[in-house]
């Protein structure tokens, strides 16, 4: 990309050369450094949340070439300044900084985009729209179940999810498993099919998956899902657990042809282990490895060098797994053809994709969860829980947690504070507090907080330490957690709360979200860089 300089120095993007490149899909990786609350406030279409406090953690995963060209911006320039250090310290190279941020963007009449994974959510309007994809209301669907109909719900979001709250008979069945086991719950082509999700997004790209792989039932969307039975005054189900059943072979063999059928028609290609070695080999490309089987089925044995990443997930967080706009997208699972379903769908949102199949040179197997690539870490003091756990009883140290406020609020070490990353290390916390004899630095895994000791400026009568294997490692001593408010010394803008997951949201910000993805569609034709295509 050709840039021009800024007085200081630092390399510039303008946000013309910005939008060449994803209309020409060239690789580039959009980083908004914010925290992520400021993040969904309005961002750039495909900027991916790579919140400043937490970039050691993610990056080597989520970027993992160093030297694909990177665009940063964050609040002001000293946000996307303090990022662009910590990047080249890393070992990225080619890196910029979006020529007036965001008001920048907006002004030369840039789209900003609310909430997050927008792409994603985006899309599946665009597929709505353009394959007219049916769908029945919270009340249609109550009158069927009342009346006894002939008709089955599926879930198509994370287990979780669905085991949190979710519409009365409904089965968990995510996304990417969907035209695979939906034939064991509705075998009679009689059945009707209901596919939910919280919103819209994965019931649409659920639902089209089984109309596009020829489902010879009649498969409609739940108009939007959990929160539309909510709005509309119904009683959602909590603690459910029910599952797909095992699929005949018969069935599975079906299911599967069809979503390579699918996956064809989309231009999805198929890759070998040696062709899929000579891309990651040369270098050239940024290449994620994805595998769309589900968490437990990944952890039994995976493809080394994959990552975990359920298929209907993968769909619905683009953003998340793979930032690097014009990546290529190389998938497996176990031959049950959802990744060649899921591949479908990256291959309209306009990802090249494939599907790897199996072979015996394609790698060693690993079983368990994924483990994810970090940079050294710096040498830090640690402090034992035992140790702190005594300091904190005299009150000869003050403990600072700078994981997530809601993993914070969700349960910390007794006593602790929370704080922004970016508020500790210029300083203007503690002296607002007072420097403390010894200050205690905490992260879920200390990860964070090694990295965060390491920036500390230096006082005297101060000694830093970071509390060795962290949150985690306090809990797993015996020792309790807290759960709930603590001393809050930063703003709570590093999580933005979906109105779509969990429970006891208001009506005004459910409906306010469906209204946003409504406009959805508009917001892609005045931005104009999404390269999306639906199969019709």
């Amino acid at each position: 990309m050709t840039r021009p300089s800024l007085e200081q120095g630092t390399p510039a993007v303008v946000p013309a050369t910005v939008c060449r490149a994803l209309r020409d899909k060239t690789e580039i990786a959009l980083l908004d450094v914010r925290p992520e609350g400021r993040f969904a406030e309005g961002h750039l279409l495909f900027a991916a949340s790579f919140p400043l406090g937490r970039l050691e953690a993610e990056v080597f995963d989520r970027l993992p070439r160093r030297s694909v060209p990177i665009v940063v911006y964050g609040d002001g320039p000293d946000d996307a300044d303090v990022a662009i250090r910590r990047l080249q310290r890393l070992g990225y190279g080619d890196i910029s900084v979006l020529a007036g941020g965001v008001a920048g963007w907006a002004a030369t009449g840039g789209e900003l985009f609310r909430d997050v994974n927008a792409p994603s959510k985006a899309f599946g309007e665009l597929v709505a729209a353009t394959a007219g994809t049916p769908a029945v209301d919270a009340g249609e669907l109550r009158a069927l179940l009342r009346g006894n109909a002939d008709v089955v719900v599926v879930d198509a979001r994370r287990f979780d999810e669905y085991h949190t709250m979710s519409i009365p008979t409904a089965t968990s069945v995510p996304g990417a498993e969907l035209v695979l086991r939906v034939g064991a719950l509705a075998p009679d082509p009689a059945t009707v099919v209901v596919v939910n999700c919280a919103g819209r997004t994965r019931s649409i790209i659920g639902t089209q998956s089984l109309i596009n792989a020829g489902s010879p039932n009649r498969v409609v969307a739940l108009r939007n899902g959990t929160i539309g039975w909510t709005l509309a005054g119904l009683t959602l189900d909590h603690g459910q657990e029910s599952r797909a059943p095992e699929v005949p072979a018969g069935m599975a063999r079906r299911a599967k042809a069809a979503a390579r059928a699918v996956a064809r028609k989309a231009g999805v290609r198929d890759i070998r282990s040696a062709g899929l070695r000579s891309l990651v080999d040369g270098g050239q490309r940024t290449v994620y490895r994805f595998d769309v089987r589900s968490p437990e089925e990944y952890a039994t044995g995976h493809l080394a060098g994959f990552r975990s990443a359920p298929g209907g997930q993968l769909v619905q967080e683009t953003d998340w797994f793979a930032p690097v706009r014009g990546a290529v997208v190389i998938l497996a699972d176990d031959d049950g053809g959802q990744a060649a379903m899921t591949a479908s769908w990256l291959a309209q949102m306009g990802w090249e994709v494939a599907v790897l199949h199996g072979d015996p040179a394609a790698g060693p197997i690993e079983p368990g969860p994924w483990a994810p690539a970090l940079p050294a870490l710096p040498e830090v003091s640690l402090a034992s829980p035992a140790q702190v756990d005594e300091w904190l009883r005299a009150d000869q140290a003050l403990v600072i947690d700078l994981d997530t406020s809601r993993l914070f609020l969700a349960g910390h070490v007794p006593g602790a504070a929370w704080a922004l990353r970016a508020d500790l290390s210029s300083g203007t916390v503690l002296d607002h507090l007072g420097w403390p004899p010894r200050l205690v630095l905490t992260s879920a895994d200390g990860i964070l907080a090694a990295f965060a000791a390491a920036e500390i400026p230096e006082r005297p009568g101060t000694e830093v330490m970071v509390l060795a294997g962290g949150t985690a490692g306090w809990a797993r001593s015996g020792r309790p957690l807290q759960a709930g408010q603590g001393v809050m010394l930063s703003p709570l803008i590093d999580f933005y709360r979906r109105p779509y997951e969990g429970t006891g949201v208001d009506a005004a910000s459910m409906q306010a979200y469906l209204d946003w993805e409504h406009g959805l569609v508009a917001q892609l034709e005045r931005d104009g860089t999404h390269g999306f295509t639906v199969l019709t």
